[in-house]
Parts: C-alpha cells; structure tokens; sequence
C-alpha cells in the first residue's frame, strides 16, 4: 500500500468515526419571558437563546438487534441514571420515535453512549440538548435525510426545549417553543456557569409562577455591534422564572449574586428554570478568574468557563 493508499484509509476511517459522535451543546436562555397561560396550559414565551461550546457527547454503533441501547458515562451520569430509568430518557425517545416512523428505512438497532458533562434538571436544556442531537446523529447514519425543520417536529413531540436544541444557534423562541427565528449577528461571549447543586424541577417552578400577562422581549436590534452591545440590551430584559425557581432554591439567588459580584463580570442571570447561573465576562481570562474565586468561596459548586456560540455570519472568537 502506497503512502497516498494509507493516507486515505486513515482519512476514510477518521471520517466514519466523526459521523458516528454528535455533541449536544448546553442551552443559555439569555433572556426568558413568560407572556401568559395559554388555555390548554402551555405557558407562551419569548427568550433570547444561545448555545455554550460546552456540550455532553454522543458515540453511536449500529448493531443487528432491532432495539435502542443506552449506555450512560462522565461526571453526571450517576445523577442523571438516579434521576431517570434508560428507557425513559430522552435520548432513548428520539432515537424510538425515529424507529417508529421509519420502520422500512431503518433496519437493525442503535447503541448510543452518552458522556454526561451537563448537570441535570439545571436550566441549561442538558436532556433536550441529547434528545436533539440524538435526532442529528441518527439522521446521518440511518440516512434519513431529514431537514432540520422535520426534526424540530420531531423533537417538539420530545419537549418545548428539543426544537432550538435541534437547530443549535442563537434564536429567538416564541409560542410554546415552536416558533424560531435564527439570530443573524450574535457575537461569542466568554462566560462562566455556575450550578449551586440543588436540581430544580421546572413543572414545579412553573407551577409556583403567579399568573400574569407579561410583555415580550424589547425589539430585537437587526445586529449587535460588539458584546457590550448585547449587554446593554439584556439589562431591558428578564426571566420570569427567576423568583418561582428561588423561592423552591434559595441557593440560586446566592449563585447570582457571587457571580455578579465579580468585579469583571459584564452580566449574571439565571438560565432557564434553574439552577444553573451563568456570567458574561470580557474576556476568557478574566471568566477563569471569576471561576477560581467562585470556587474558593464554594468549593461545592459546580463551575464551568466556556464560549457561547455566535451566530454563523458573525466571525467565530480566536
């Protein structure tokens, strides 16, 4: 075999491996609005969506027995196997509700192993986000060729959260989730995540939510010219689930506070139903700073110091 022949073995070998593997990206609900109570009890909303580099990971093998294997690994797996039975993960959903649909066209079963990095019940999508790139990863191999509008059906069968996770981008989610509007000129961020421990049930944080009409997000600018940009219209808008999910975790609040005490941080909230807080910083140095003081003041929460990701027509950061 020439030098050439082995090069595109290897090349070839690569490549099979990477369409078996999919990182599913942790949710940052920016801002979160929650309009009203719709009358079949849905909540309407309107949030500002971004995704983290940081992301669990899913390997996928093709095997012969027509049946889903869900094999569960990394720093979350224990409390995520506590939380759930593997038949009734998300992940096992997407990859049955896309057997169930295609039974002609997919033939033997699926073992998928999913490295839980993301805590659980945390705010930041971490089961919607695997059932989304559960559709994305078997999608490519069973090649299916589904667009990413047919598997954010699929995934709104799953739950409010699966469709943007689906798409994986800075949107604007509007309805019950359903409705998404690609963002065209979201910058990167460096941020810092941070979770105090406590799982926080969203069913029950919404069921703690006074009954209101609220206004939607302010109108969003056709760009944002730099990060402060984005700050300063974050500083116009709210998550309405904040107050519910601290009075279920008081330690949120804490959360938010020491992370917006930071001397360098530009802007802290709550994502999502909680609990995880997260803190836009200037520059990725200045977020890891932030983290090690976090850590030193509780060395029993969880912290993370990632990249949000910009949108597609905005340069990536260096």
């Amino acid at each position: 075999m020439t030098a050439d022949e082995t090069a595109d073995l290897i090349a070839t070998s690569i490549a099979g491996a990477a369409a078996r593997i999919e990182s599913a990206r942790a949710k940052i609900n920016l801002a979160l609005h929650v309009l009203r109570r719709r009358a079949d009890g849905y909540h309407a909303l309107d949030s500002l969506v971004v995704f983290a580099e940081l992301a669990d990971r899913l390997t996928a093998y093709r095997r012969e027995e027509t049946a889903v294997d869900l094999f569960l690994e990394g720093p979350f797996a224990d409390r995520l196997a506590a939380r759930t039975r593997p038949h009734d993960n998300l992940v096992f959903a997407a990859a049955d509700a896309l057997m169930q649909a295609f039974p002609e066209r997919i033939t033997g079963g699926i073992r998928i192993d999913l490295a839980k990095v993301l805590p659980t019940a945390a705010g930041v999508g971490g089961g919607s986000a695997d059932a989304a790139a559960t559709l994305r990863l078997l999608n490519r191999i069973w090649d299916l060729r589904l667009s990413t509008a047919q598997l954010a059906e699929f995934g709104a069968n799953l739950g409010a959260d699966v469709p943007v996770c689906v798409l994986s981008r800075p949107a604007q989610v509007e309805g019950i989730g359903d409705r998404l509007t690609p963002i065209p000129s979201l910058p990167a961020m460096p941020v810092l995540l941070v979770n105090p421990g406590v799982p926080v049930s969203t069913a029950e944080v919404f069921q703690r939510l006074a009954p209101a009409e609220r206004t939607p997000l302010p109108p969003l600018p056709p760009s944002f010219a730099s990060p402060a940009d984005l700050v300063v219209w974050l500083r116009g808008t709210r998550n309405d689930l904040f107050e519910p999910a601290c009075a279920i975790a008081p330690e949120v609040l804490a959360a938010v506070r020491l992370v917006a005490s930071d001397p360098d941080c530009l802007f802290a909230r709550m994502s999502g139903s909680g609990a995880t807080v997260f803190g836009l910083f200037p520059t990725i140095e200045a977020a890891s700073a932030a983290a090690e003081r976090v850590e030193k003041a509780q060395p029993a929460w969880w912290t993370a110091v990632t990249w949000t990701e910009g949108s597609p027509e905005v340069e990536d950061h260096a």
